[in-house]
């Protein structure tokens, strides 16, 4: 059993009578912390039902509003109690169905999940309104990975583990870059059942959801865009070369990068600017929710080194650690651009400040300073920039910007 940081937020919300939506990708786990909560308040002699609209003899009882509470009755009374939801997504009008559930002012607390698609992130969003509280479940992160796979050992001193195990934690990371955090990749024992694995939640994710969503058996054209932006993550894309090089239109082409972002394959990240005339276009980059499925879709899954030029991994994975770090705080993650060609990663925006973050896929020996990073000290004057990368811990000053050098663990 891999532990998920997500639970105990879970916990905690249980005694509030907002719906606890729990959204993210297809396979990251929401089904398993969802019987996990339920063994938890079976365990302190809590009452709960639950049904899941996948499984062909629930689905008679979630077929309307009438049914289900039937059915909740029947289970456990009409005493408070705890109801799951799983895969709400394939409820027609999910949102108003919960809706109507939660202005009843029923006894019952839901617990709902759901894989990343449009009716979720979109229709129900807008539905529940001040009724839920929604909780993004992703792939497992490399602190959840290294606690499993240390046999939660160092799970209260894992600053500790990566101070004093340095080959051990950098081997973890490799495999991690490798593999990234499926729970059932990371579950697999070799690499070739990883590699089926993969390849199931791949077709699964293409065949089930991107077949739903745009209506159409034949995926070639979104498999091959999938694979063009995999193979340029943390690159301005264009979308007019795309259309191009894969000979279907402009609209297309945003249509299928929008699917992409709503079910929780790839984030967009926009540029950072205050100035549009000095600044380059807004062309986006694009980022993978989980490392493994990109290697996946690029061919490289199972073939990473951290001896290799994979900046462009390394790249992914400092991302996906801001992303999660922030994910509670009114800061968004940007990139910078400039016409003179300078360029940072990320940049950290909180409003009032901006924390500018480089992320360097090498033993940095003692603390180097880069030309773009220069360039947005001098013109933005943060009051602190990071720089991210395998091995240095240290910092100095520049131009009253205190410059931290972050190893890939300390974020």
């Amino acid at each position: 059993m891999i532990k998920r940081n997500l639970f105990l937020e879970l916990k905690d919300h249980l005694n509030k009578k907002e719906i606890s939506l729990i959204i993210g990708p297809r396979q990251a786990g929401k089904t398993t912390l969802m019987s996990l909560l339920a063994v938890h308040l079976n365990k302190i002699g809590e009452a709960t039902v639950s049904l899941n609209f996948d499984i062909e003899r629930d689905r008679e009882f979630l077929s309307s509003q009438e049914k289900l509470l039937k059915k909740i009755e029947l289970e456990i009374g009409k005493k408070k109690g705890y109801v799951f939801l799983d895969e709400i997504q394939r409820k027609e009008d999910a949102g108003l169905f919960l809706k109507g559930l939660y202005d009843m002012n029923l006894p019952y607390k839901f617990i709902v999940s759901g894989s990343g698609s449009v009716e979720l992130k979109e229709k129900i969003h807008e539905s529940l309104v001040g009724r839920k509280r929604m909780f993004e479940l992703g792939t497992v992160s490399f602190d959840e990975f290294v606690n499993f796979r240390t046999d939660y050992k160092y799970e209260n001193k894992l600053n500790d583990f990566f101070e004093i195990e340095k080959s051990q934690a950098r081997l973890l990371f490799e495999e991690f870059l490798n593999y990234g955090g499926y729970p059932k990749v990371v579950l697999e024992e070799t690499k070739e059942e990883k590699i089926k694995t993969i390849d199931e939640i791949y077709r699964s994710y293409v065949e089930k959801d991107i077949s739903y969503l745009l209506g159409v058996q034949k995926t070639d054209d979104f498999t091959r865009l999938l694979r063009l932006i995999a193979g340029q993550i943390g690159n301005l894309v264009n979308i007019s070369e795309l259309s191009a090089t894969l000979g279907i239109s402009i609209p297309t082409v945003k249509n299928y990068l929008w699917y992409l972002e709503k079910t929780f394959i790839l984030e967009k990240v926009t540029p950072y600017f205050k100035n549009a005339r000095k600044e380059i276009t807004k062309a986006p980059v694009y980022y993978f929710y989980d490392i493994g499925l990109r290697n996946y879709a690029a061919g490289d899954f199972g073939r990473i080194s951290l001896e290799d030029n994979i900046g462009f991994v390394f790249e992914n994975y400092v991302f996906s650690v801001l992303k999660e770090k922030t994910r509670h705080s009114s800061s968004s993650i940007h990139f910078w651009r400039s016409k003179d060609g300078a360029e940072v990663d990320f940049i950290i925006n909180s409003g009032r400040t901006v924390i500018p973050v480089e992320a360097k896929k090498q033993n940095l020996r003692q603390s180097e300073i880069t030309r773009s990073l220069r360039s947005f000290i001098t013109k933005y004057s943060p009051e602190e920039a990071w720089v991210v990368n395998l091995t240095l811990s240290d910092e100095i000053i520049v131009r009253n910007t205190a410059m931290r050098f972050v190893p890939y663990y300390g974020l």
